[in-house]
């Protein structure tokens, strides 16, 4: 055990080299990983008696591992969707290892053995059209707070931007001209670009106007009394505004996430093709983007209605778009 190579080499490589150099990782994701890996130090440090500081390469071993994703569980009561989480940043880390430390290849080898486990994906809440203008509509309007929070909330819904993306805006990343979008910062380090409606537009140049000193191109566009709105402030933002159309009944809670889900069946219902939703929310896969039809309740009303034998139908006949559509049919040839 004395011969085992000290942790802190490894793992400060694990993160600078590994994670942020070689896979460009940006900072919420190697915060994610920081959280993993100093859970699992303090839980092996306890379970071998010793401070953190004396462990070594040889004590992860793959008893401590097991023993470490029952504790999140069991002990700390994590969902399985957290637990997974981890896992695979365990995974990553243990992989890195492998590379690196030869002797550890068979505890290595037996981590990386250790399966997701299944569970269900989490229900997909969103807001319906009278219920965002309801919203919208009963918003404070008086103060520059009330102006950065309708610009704000208005912006999720047009956008469907994650909150670390509205938390990242600058005002560089903002065309409020004839044809007003926005350039959004998401995951994997992509950009995109969404078009803005003019009342958005309004809205941030409004914003931008009523600022105490003259905006910059990397001035935050959502700003607090102590600087730029970050994930959490965001999240306390919507919260306060949206909690009365939370629903016990299926544990909707309106989010800045749920502004996401939102956009994204808005615009499917407004018969936007899913391909472009899609490169709109900056899904990496199309399958990310797909489940929007699943609970899209009116479209499935509507594709039945379409397919309503004649005999019974009240009303006219709906030509078959698949036949005609080649555009569709293109795309279901992508899949």
């Amino acid at each position: 055990m004395s011969d085992s190579p000290p942790l802190g080499p490894l793992l400060h490589s694990f993160f600078l080299d590994h994670l942020i150099t070689i896979k460009g990782l940006r900072p919420a994701s190697v915060r994610s990983y920081r959280d993993t890996v100093r859970m699992l130090l303090v839980f092996v440090a306890t379970d071998k008696g010793c401070k953190i500081t004396r462990l070594a390469l040889a004590d992860l071993t793959f008893e401590r591992i097991a023993a470490f994703l029952r504790h999140l569980e069991q002990d700390r009561g994590n969902h399985i969707r957290t637990r997974n989480q981890r896992l695979a940043a365990l995974h990553t880390l243990f992989e890195y290892l492998a590379s690196r430390a030869p002797e550890m290849l068979a505890v290595c080898q037996q981590v990386a053995a250790i399966p997701m486990k299944r569970v269900a994906p989490p229900e997909t809440h969103f807001l319906e059209r009278d219920e965002v203008q309801a919203l919208l509509a009963g918003m404070p309007r008086d103060g520059r707070l009330a102006l950065r929070d309708q610009a704000l909330l208005l912006f999720l819904y047009n956008t469907g931007a994650r909150a670390q993306e509205v938390a990242d805006l600058r005002v560089g990343h903002l065309n409020l001209g004839e044809h007003p979008l926005a350039r959004l910062h998401g995951k994997g380090d992509k950009w995109r670009s969404c078009p803005l409606w003019q009342q958005t537009a309004e809205l941030l140049g409004s914003l931008l106007q009523s600022a105490d000193s003259p905006a910059t191109p990397d001035t935050a566009i959502f700003c607090g009394p102590h600087g730029p709105l970050t994930r959490s402030g965001i999240y306390k933002i919507v919260r306060r505004h949206g909690a009365n159309l939370d629903d016990p009944r299926t544990d909707r809670r309106v989010s800045p996430h749920i502004f996401r889900h939102t956009a994204a069946v808005h615009l499917l219902e407004a018969g936007v093709e899913v391909n472009v939703i899609r490169a709109w929310l900056g899904h990496a896969d199309l399958t990310t983007t797909n489940r929007y039809a699943e609970i899209n309740t009116r479209t499935k009303q509507a594709a039945l209605r379409a397919c309503e034998p004649s005999s019974t139908s009240a009303g006219p006949q709906i030509n078959a778009v698949w036949r005609t559509d080649q555009s569709l049919l293109n795309w279901l040839a992508s899949l």
